[in-house]
């Protein structure tokens, strides 16, 4: 575990809205933002910053934010986090059906009873449409592994007046698949690296074994056995006042759950193992506002070199 000590005093709740102000512009609904150049800027300067794993030569991806609907049901997503999930809903019919619904808004009806579901959904996070990806390929896993890096931007519903849980966010993530000593060390080299990370942009930060935000009583179970099994390590970095530190990166070792859902094997016909490592974009780039403030030319000399502002 880490901790590193703010450069900056934090701000008290006037100025975190001042902050808010400087960062963000409201588009009507809670957790969907506006960005502004000065945010957009430091989120650019953080993803150049982001070392590239070192485990196995990785393909770099950039995903739209939509994914197929089919592909993340059989992920087994609404098993686990149906609360979470948004799909898209279209309008479906004849051109007369189309706008006969669409009319409905003008006389005070409810045009969107008349939506039916499209084959997409909104992606929740970045590693979900690699592992349909390999499967497509279908080869054997090479013995080395395949690793990648890869980022999207990504939708959960969960809204939220806090700058630091939004509905709509980036996640850059690294994908190891291969053996399990190989993703084991994946994501251990990963939690190495990401204390670094913190303390080099000079944010306060805990490492801590952590469960995902399951749904429902059987959710519940679920948490307790990924906890035991150390399934999932977090990054916890203090992103405002009065708040527990917000988890802006995570370590998740699947072990054979995607492989077995996509039949990923390696020559022998074995599964293999599955590890990601996702960064908060949005989290991380909240967090370096909230502990150095919003004036980037006072940051500390040795965060804004690492930036290269």
């Amino acid at each position: 575990m880490s901790s590193v000590k703010p450069h900056a005093t934090h701000p008290d709740p006037a100025e975190l809205d001042a902050l808010g102000a400087a960062l963000f512009r409201p588009m009507g609904v809670a957790g969907i933002y506006a960005r502004t150049a000065l945010y957009e800027d430091i989120v650019e300067r953080l993803a150049r910053l982001l070392p590239q794993p070192r485990a196995a030569r990785a393909e770099s991806l950039h995903f739209p934010p939509v994914m197929s609907r089919s592909e993340l049901e059989r992920s087994g997503y609404l098993k686990s986090f149906p609360n979470l999930l948004g799909c898209v809903c279209t309008l479906h019919g004849s051109e007369s059906e189309i706008h006969a619904a669409a009319e409905l808004h003008e006389s005070g009806g409810d045009w969107t009873a008349a939506l039916e579901a499209a084959d997409l959904v909104l992606s929740p996070a970045a590693c979900y449409p690699v592992y349909p990806l390999v499967a497509r390929g279908g080869s054997r896993v090479p013995a080395e592994g395949l690793a990648f890096d890869v980022a999207a931007e990504c939708f959960r519903h969960e809204p939220s007046r806090s700058l630091s849980r939004l509905q709509s966010f980036r996640m850059r993530e690294f994908v190891r698949i291969g053996s399990a000593a190989q993703v084991m060390a994946f994501r251990e080299q990963w939690m190495q690296r990401a204390e670094g990370l913190a303390r080099l942009l000079g944010l306060p930060s805990t490492l801590e074994v952590a469960t995902d935000p399951f749904f429902g009583r059987v959710g519940q179970v679920m948490a307790v056995s990924q906890r035991q099994q150390s399934l999932k390590f977090e990054l916890l970095i203090p992103c405002e006042s009065g708040a527990p530190p917000t988890a802006c990166m995570s370590f998740n070792y699947h072990r054979e759950h995607f492989a077995e859902i996509w039949d990923l094997r390696d020559a022998a016909g074995e599964l293999v193992h599955t590890a990601c490592v996702a960064f908060g974009m949005d989290r991380l780039t909240v967090a370096l506002f909230y502990t150095h403030g919003a004036n980037v030319a006072t940051w500390p000399s040795a965060v804004r070199r690492a930036l290269a502002i």
